[in-house]
């Protein structure tokens, strides 16, 4: 091929996707970490405590030609850009690897991989100390039958009395199905025997989603599941540690909700589930250590006759926890479907959540939504961040009508990274995007190319509490839009980074803050280049 028909193959092919990404406002491009002819499914993802650069990720992984299964091993070590690494977990026994992967790096910069068996029953853990290419041996955490829905995490905060434990967290689906936790202090070498922290629970519990906060309390949630087909989730448990795992305080019901768990029938009839998934806030702002737990739910307000995502919070660890607050902002009852949920709390202190959403599509497919809220669950905005749909259906090889029961959604910094499970590219396959915070609120409304640098007056102005702010861009450039009070001092950066030529808008909401701003007068900078304007703007309330 000649250089000027690449050329303009190349162009075709970037005004193709720009059109297909300005169609669904998604904040950037999608892409599988790891291409390849292997089924993947279920990613979970963690940093490294020594280095945010270094990610490492895991999927369930099918080869549907051999049936074989393992977990995939996926590494990047430039902040989830690009990945290396394999569909198969090397540690032996290599038949004996059954999915329902957990990974953690801990204070060593030890690779920590937990799964349930394959042919032998239990559940295992491997490390690695050459960040995966090779892995111990197996470690029986417990030979006992465990519920495939179990989690692991690492006490990744330097502040912490334990910090470097590394925790794994399941239902032991024998009666009366207790929730598990095991823990290790080396590494991997060696776990604690598994203990039951609610021993005697009022139903079967389901789930076992694990995590830390930055003080070194360890946090538990599940789900008691109904006795009556279809068995749905009927109330949420909730479980703190103090001292590193030893003890547990439990409470089996800090809410009632109803759960989704059965099929979707307009989904290729997936099954799904309602187990809660939870995040604390490490900020260190106002809600520092406030917790928020979320639910695929319905027919149980505020969830709706449809499958809505429910968010409750705590503000006093664990002890008290708030009603329900719908997440999803599309219209109740309307018969659209958020499900597999997944949540994260960035550093700036906000509530991120993103799940699997068909209110812009038909009713047999899906895409990927961010629900972001900056006011301690409050008020949404809801954003398409997958840059294509696809129609759910089942997976060859797995078992009966599954896709995969989780989803993920970490940050670090101003960055968010949503990884998901889809098959646009013919193979279910585990998909990424990044998204930076900053651009988030940001449209980008005409790509024709203004005269000059432009800042134009806020509007409605005065407001209250939510106006916009747009302006131009006449070459690609780096743009700053800040925020000033009147004594000039920096309140917020309300848009930061690379721009291609063209007219923006941001939507600037008074009440998405960590505090509340008083009214007054405020005056917002367009710095570009040897460019500056300000203009000034009013808020009342």
């Amino acid at each position: 091929m000649s250089k000027w028909k690449y050329l303009f193959v190349c162009l075709i092919a970037l005004s193709v996707w720009n059109t297909a990404f300005s169609q669904i406002k998604a904040p950037s491009a999608s892409f599988r970490i790891f291409p390849s002819t292997t089924t993947q499914t279920e990613p979970v993802v963690c940093f490294s405590p020594l280095n945010k650069q270094i990610m490492f990720a895991s999927s369930y992984t099918i080869n549907t030609s051999s049936a074989f299964r393992s977990e995939g091993v996926y590494v990047s070590t430039n902040g989830g850009y690009n990945w290396f690494g394999t569909d198969t977990c090397k540690g032996v026994n290599l038949q004996n690897h059954g999915g329902d992967p957990g990974v953690s790096i801990d204070k060593n910069g030890v690779f920590i991989i937990t799964h349930i068996g394959s042919i032998i029953t239990g559940v295992y853990s491997h490390y690695s100390t050459d960040m995966g290419s090779t892995w111990s041996n197996a470690y029986t955490l417990t030979n006992l039958q465990p519920e495939d829905k179990g989690s692991s995490t690492t006490d990744d905060s330097p502040s912490s009395p334990f910090y470097g434990r590394t925790y794994a967290s399941w239902v032991n689906f024998v009666s009366p199905f207790p929730v598990l936790v095991s823990y290790t202090t080396n590494s991997g070498v060696n776990w604690t025997s598994p203990s039951a922290i609610n021993p005697s629970p009022p139903q079967r519990c389901s789930g076992g989603y694990i995590k830390t906060g930055s003080n070194g309390n360890v946090y538990i949630s599940w789900s008691g599941v109904s006795s009556v087909s279809p068995f749905t989730e009927n109330l949420a448990g909730f479980a703190v540690s103090s001292n590193g795992g030893v003890n547990w305080t439990v409470n089996q019901n800090v809410y009632a909700m109803n759960g989704i768990n059965g099929t979707l029938l307009t989904k290729g009839n997936i099954r799904v589930n309602g187990l809660p998934r939870f995040d604390i806030d490490k900020s260190g702002g106002p809600r520092n250590g406030w917790i928020y737990m979320i639910t695929a739910e319905k027919n149980l307000s505020p969830a709706g006759s449809d499958p809505d995502i429910i968010l409750h919070r705590s503000t006093n660890n664990g002890l008290n926890w708030s009603a329900g607050i719908r997440v999803n902002q599309d219209a109740l009852n309307n018969g659209k479907i958020q499900y597999c949920p997944s949540i994260n709390v960035d550093s700036t202190g906000a509530v991120n959540v993103i799940y699997y959403d068909d209110r812009y599509t038909t009713s047999d497919s899906a895409e990927v939504v961010l629900s972001r809220s900056k006011d301690g669950g409050n008020t949404w905005t809801d954003i398409v961040i997958s840059d294509h749909r696809f129609k759910p259906k089942p997976i060859t090889g797995g078992a009966a009508s599954y896709q995969g029961d989780f989803i993920s959604l970490v940050s670090n910094g101003n960055k968010l990274y949503a990884h998901w499970m889809d098959d646009f590219s013919g193979i279910y396959q585990i998909w990424s995007t990044i998204i930076d915070l900053n651009t988030i609120g940001i449209s980008k409304i005409s790509s024709e190319i203004p005269s000059g640098y432009i800042l134009e007056q806020n509007y409605p102005n005065p407001f209250n509490p939510e106006t916009k702010i747009k302006y131009s861009v006449p070459k690609n450039s780096v743009i700053s839009v800040k925020l000033y009070d009147v004594q000039g001092r920096e309140i917020r950066t309300l848009s930061e980074g690379y721009h291609s030529a063209g007219v923006y808008e941001i939507s600037f909401n008074a009440s998405e803050f960590g505090r509340i701003l008083p009214s007054g007068v405020y005056f917002y900078k367009l710095l570009a280049d040897d460019f500056t304007a300000s203009k000034k703007m009013l808020l009342t309330k």
